[in-house]
């Protein structure tokens, strides 16, 4: 029998949200025996009532779906709240990734896929979710206050509607400021990955600006390190 690792997040309640049954049985399985409580939908509609009863932990949400499609639930999920999403999709076109990541989620999976990559997945957006207890004091700077442990950010006294990997991000942005990292670090030391598709951070960067800069279009904050990556600057900020 195939054991978990010592730190793996059970008992969370997972929505799988697929068309397919077979896709959906399968997933549903697997995370089954990783000890999570798992919903199924079959489509949008349904999943959105399923969240609105139950508010998962995840949301497991395939980008194709009949009528509504992935994408426009994972924004009506996001407009009740921050829920973490992992997408599904069967499409290569790197662009439908991207939106997927535009509108909110938090990782993606493409189809086919390991059911055991999707768990390893899951269970790694979900401990960073989860709030630390031994997480660090709050971290300040530039008009933004965050607090990991309450997994909870400001800026200018003003709550922040961030992701799990938005708020990862700025985390690990406040806390090793004035260094430029490459994106390939920032998945590793962020999304906890040594590959992937390096989009997703140009992607999470860009929301995240669009949420901490006064001007995202002249980020002052965020900055481009030209042929490197990024670098956290809070110099011209108010703290």
């Amino acid at each position: 029998m195939e054991q978990r690792p010592p730190d793996a997040e059970a008992g969370a309640r997972v929505l799988v949200v697929d068309d397919d049954p077979t896709v959906a049985e399968i997933v549903t399985g697997y995370l089954d025996r990783a000890g999570h409580l798992v919903e199924r939908a079959g489509d949008g509609p349904e999943a959105l009532a399923r969240a609105a009863a139950h508010r998962p932990d995840l949301v497991v949400l395939d980008l194709m779906l009949p009528g509504m499609d992935g994408l426009e639930v994972c924004r009506r999920l996001r407009d009740h709240g921050p829920v973490p999403v992992i997408m599904l999709t069967a499409r290569g076109d790197e662009d439908d990734r991207v939106l997927g990541l535009e509108v909110g989620a938090d990782d993606y999976v493409t189809k086919p896929f390991s059911p055991r990559e999707l768990v390893l997945r899951v269970e790694s957006v979900l401990r960073r979710a989860r709030p630390a207890p031994a997480a660090s004091g709050l971290l300040r700077a530039a008009g933004l206050r965050v607090d990991p442990a309450a997994r909870r950010a400001t800026r200018n006294g003003a709550e922040l509607a961030l992701t799990v990997r938005e708020f990862d991000l700025l985390v690990f942005f406040l806390r090793n400021p004035g260094r430029a990292y490459a994106r390939e670090e920032l998945m590793r030391e962020v999304w906890g990955w040594d590959f992937g598709d390096l989009s997703t951070v140009t992607v999470h960067v860009r929301r995240l600006r669009g949420k901490v800069e006064d001007d995202p279009a002249r980020p002052r904050l965020i900055r481009t390190v030209w042929g490197v990556g990024y670098r956290f600057d809070p110099s011209d900020g108010r703290e």
